[in-house]
């Protein structure tokens, strides 16, 4: 390996290591033009037969704001009827998985101050979500519903390079799955074909560096927790 490639591959090493989720955003807009160059990069994502299954609605300005307030006023009227558009989590956790959900949780409940009990701010906490947490673009990602398990893992490699080349650029991101209970009042406003499916959101912006919710630092397992060498 040249020292020219060990420099590439330390660049992106440090881009994977220092993507982490975003839950508070500065009003600062982003380019039209950074945004595509993005979007550009990331399509370069694998899909089987090269079939890239991705669908990218980019929300700034009113649009972004007709939304926000579509599913903020569902979900402060709790509107009931909402379910899901897929199961993203499994039907009961279970460890280590339930540990780690309730880890970073109450992680993020400590830096904020919300002790455990207190529903109110826990709710109000949780509709931040639909505001994209105050990011100035706010991305909601479709597929065809008709499309297998591959296209959703392709899928799942496309979001990553969006991440990634958001944070090349300086700019942060925290994808959202709390948008799927909502993915009704989505597909009216963005006007979803017949057989587009929700399959999350995303925030995009610049992190606000003041904002105690962003100093939140994950874990990630050991490798011998996960990782099998057959020699």
């Amino acid at each position: 390996m040249t020292v020219e490639h060990e420099s590439a591959g330390g660049s992106v090493d440090a881009v994977m290591a220092g993507r982490h989720a975003v839950r508070a955003f500065l009003p600062t807009p982003v380019p039209r033009a950074t945004i595509e160059a993005i979007l550009a990069v990331a399509r370069r994502a694998p899909s089987g037969t090269n079939l890239q299954p991705w669908r990218v609605h980019v929300l700034t300005g009113a649009a972004r704001q007709r939304l926000v307030e579509a599913v903020c006023v569902a979900y402060d009227n709790d509107e009931p009827g909402h379910q899901a558009e897929y199961n993203y989590y499994p039907a009961e956790f279970f460890e280590p998985y339930l540990a780690r959900r309730r880890k970073i949780g109450w992680g993020l409940y400590g830096l904020l101050g919300i002790e455990k009990g207190d529903a109110a701010r826990m709710r109000a906490q949780m509709r931040r979500n639909f505001e994209f947490f105050g990011a100035p673009v706010g991305l909601i990602f479709s597929i065809d519903r008709r499309m297998g398990q591959g296209g959703w893992l392709d899928y799942g490699m496309f979001l990553q390079n969006v991440m990634l080349a958001s944070r090349a650029r300086g700019l942060a991101t925290c994808p959202q799955v709390a948008w799927l209970d909502y993915h009704r009042i989505i597909s009216d406003v963005l006007g979803f074909g017949d057989q587009e499916m929700l399959v999350c959101g995303m925030c995009l912006g610049q992190a606000d560096p003041d904002a105690i919710e962003n100093t939140l630092a994950t874990e990630r397992a050991a490798l011998e927790e996960f990782v099998v060498f057959h020699e």
